[in-house]
């Protein structure tokens, strides 16, 4: 990485970091983008060259989940199946979001989420992309066509299971118990992927 985007990237950081520490201390509703671009000591302008809106600030790694979950599938070994490729990937994503929910701010982020109508929305619309990139990825890796039904369905249930996995008290097994379900029909309906 280049000095160029180091910057970026540290710009982005420090947008996404004031973004939380201030919608924590004063609520998401009582913060504008202008006092986040003040607390990064940006102006609005870059704050929107790095982020679509103010929602957007709060999920800071939306790009960076959606390419790793096209790249379970795209960059899967030989002999994996999708939906083993997905599993694994989401039980990989279920361990990262255990280390950050030690982090005792990560209990007052949830909540903020969960009790902010405009973030609970964004965050729905967020995992709806998500899938439509996930069922275009997963159509291209068995040579469907790219509105193909099935590979619609996989991405959809794929990532539906990743809210009954974290909530689950036993994550491992009820990937496993999903994820079985999901390899069954995904290996009738192609039974070479």
């Amino acid at each position: 990485m280049g000095r160029r985007e180091r910057k970026k990237a540290q710009t982005r950081q420090a947008l996404a970091d004031a973004a939380l520490e201030l919608f924590l201390e004063r609520g998401y509703d009582q913060v504008g983008v202008k006092d986040v671009a003040d607390a990064a000591d940006v102006s609005v302008t870059t704050l929107f060259k790095h982020f679509a809106g103010k929602e957007a600030l709060v999920f800071d790694q939306d790009d960076d989940l959606e390419a790793a979950l096209v790249a379970a599938v795209r960059e899967r070994p030989p002999g994996r199946s999708i939906p083993q490729a997905l599993r694994e990937h989401l039980l990989l994503h279920q361990t990262r979001f255990a280390v950050h929910a030690a982090d005792p701010r990560f209990a007052d982020f949830t909540r903020l989420v969960q009790e902010t109508p405009a973030l609970r929305d964004y965050s729905q619309r967020m995992w709806t992309r998500h899938e439509a990139a996930l069922a275009r990825a997963v159509a291209e890796a068995v040579g469907a066509p790219e509105d193909d039904v099935s590979c619609a369905a996989l991405a959809r249930f794929a990532l539906a299971a990743r809210s009954l996995i974290l909530q689950h008290p036993e994550p491992r097994r009820a990937a496993d118990e999903a994820f079985a379900l999901l390899e069954q029909g995904w290996a009738v309906s192609h039974p070479s992927n």
